[in-house]
């Protein structure tokens, strides 16, 4: 007897078809998993028939086998487990041989028959909507990301005994919902709680108005961390294609939330200084996506940058150029999404006191060394430097009439934002920070006054083609955020005020 169920498998980002095939027949009583690896199949054959036996479904003792096919496809989760124990119980006569076709089946089985929530189901769900499957069956706790996916039925069970019931009466289980909204009253970080640092406001300011990386230096305590958090609260809202992306990620990932549901602010990542390689860029046996993903079309926050290992920054360099990061494997090359807002933070020398030499009680040689662990190539990358100085006693306890700044500063943002949309409307640019070197002339017209200053910025500070071009980009935010068609000189001076990196003190 033969019996077979539709399923899939993520690699990558991407969902592949996955046909789970079982036969029983004559011969020796065995039960083998053929199409994975040796120990996956192990774990897979073992909770399914303890899973059945608990149900209440007794397997005859003949010989079973279960095929994975295509058998060259990489398998891993334990996604598997209900389609496979569907296959079987077709294959037995428990589920007429017709009830599952054209239906996807996702799930992994509890020793007790129950079924429970995996990750990754998002992607496999508009997988299945492309191959016009008639429905889904995934485990209730992960039907609510069945509402991402328009005209799709997506009908999540409990157990073994829900899956059978649908098979032969056509009954489908009741719908619960496993998991409350999230409060929409959450705390809100506003700009407003920050005392002075008015450099490093505008400076996240244009960063959020064209998308540009961002650093900040200075000494601990002065709110450089505070004021990272606060960027995602005035960047532009998302658009749906971007909503989806960062869903089918976070769906993958396993972080989408107890809730089932998408909060729709885009993702910050705040990893702590001694993130490893992998944990940066993704990997494993079957690469997952590591933080340059789950930070896609949101910020990735790297605080005490100069106490990262140097080969986990230099891994940054493709990410932050390419907007993606491919990861090499025997099996394939997997291309994981990696198109972030990069912001990051770091003391001005090992002690934090420079450039106050009252406090400072390091050598000129230690500040180098500790600035030299930051390459180059990596500082050329990063548009916008800001130097955060320490709050006087004024500035701390001054009274605040400023309350609501993040609202004012984002109606800014979404301001640029529209300029930037009709200005590339009918291309894919979406920020300033996107245009390419061809782009850039075209898109980037100067006044004479600010064309000047540009090439004489270039010979006498000795810039790279791509710095000159990132100076650029950031002068045209500045002309956006004042609503202005050229770029003219003072905008020219700012972006090049934010330069400090390509000086020798880091400082404009």
């Amino acid at each position: 007897m033969f019996g077979s169920v539709l399923s899939a498998v993520i690699l990558g980002v991407d969902a592949h078809k996955v046909m789970v095939e079982a036969d029983i027949s004559s011969g020796l009583p065995g039960f083998s998993i053929v199409g994975c690896t040796s120990v996956q199949g192990k774990e897979v054959q073992e909770r399914v028939r303890t899973a059945l036996r608990s149900a209440g479904y007794f397997l005859p003792p003949k010989r079973i086998t279960v095929n994975l096919a295509p058998a060259a496809l990489k398998k891993t989760g334990a996604g598997f487990d209900l389609p496979v124990a569907a296959a079987v119980l077709c294959a037995a006569g428990y589920i007429p041989p017709q009830a599952l076709k054209d239906v996807l089946v996702l799930g992994e089985l509890g020793l007790d028959g129950k079924v429970r929530r995996v990750s990754g189901v998002l992607p496999i769900l508009l997988l299945a909507k492309e191959m016009k499957c008639r429905a889904c069956i995934v485990p209730a706790w992960n039907r609510q990301e069945g509402d991402y996916t328009k005209n799709m039925k997506v009908i999540g069970i409990e157990n073994l005994s829900q899956l059978i019931a649908f098979c032969k009466e056509g009954r489908v289980p009741e719908q619960k919902i496993y998991h409350k909204e999230k409060d929409d009253k959450e705390e809100t970080l506003d700009f407003s709680d920050i005392r002075g640092q008015a450099l490093a406001k505008r400076g996240a300011l244009l960063c959020a108005a064209g998308f540009h990386n961002f650093l900040m230096t200075g000494p601990p305590g002065s709110g450089k961390t505070m004021v990272a958090r606060r960027i995602p609260g005035i960047l532009p809202e998302m658009t749906e294609e971007e909503k989806m992306e960062v869903i089918k990620i976070q769906s993958i990932a396993g972080i989408l939330g107890e809730s089932g549901a998408f909060s729709g602010k885009r993702p910050f990542r705040s990893p702590h200084h001694t993130l490893t390689l992998p944990a940066l860029t993704g990997g494993g046996r079957i690469p997952r996506p590591g933080e340059v993903t789950l930070a896609h079309r949101g910020v990735l926050f790297l605080d005490e940058l100069a106490e990262i290992q140097r080969t986990v920054l230099e891994a940054l360099r493709q990410p932050l150029e390419e907007k993606r990061i491919v990861i090499s494997r025997m099996s394939g090359d997997y291309c994981f999404p990696a198109d972030f807002l990069f912001v990051a933070a770091m003391n001005s020398c090992p002690c934090g006191g420079y450039p106050d030499m009252n406090r400072c009680s390091c050598s000129q040689a230690q500040i180098d060394r500790y600035r030299n662990r930051i390459s180059q190539p990596v500082l050329e990358r990063i548009d916008l430097c800001a130097e955060v100085s320490r709050v006087e006693w004024g500035e701390l306890y001054e009274r605040d009439d400023s309350p609501g700044e993040s609202r004012r500063m984002k109606e800014q943002v979404e301001c640029a934002r529209r300029m930037q949309r009709k200005r590339y409307e009918g291309s894919l640019i979406q920020f300033n920070s996107q245009l390419t070197g061809k782009e850039t002339k075209k898109f980037c017209r100067m006044t004479d006054g600010a064309q000047k200053l540009l090439e004489d910025s270039y010979q006498r500070l000795r810039l790279s083609v791509r710095v000159c071009h990132r100076i650029v980009k950031v002068s045209r935010t500045c002309a956006d955020l004042e609503g202005s068609r050229l770029i003219e000189e003072k905008h020219l001076r700012e972006a090049l005020f934010f330069r400090g990196v390509d000086q020798g003190d880091w400082k404009a």
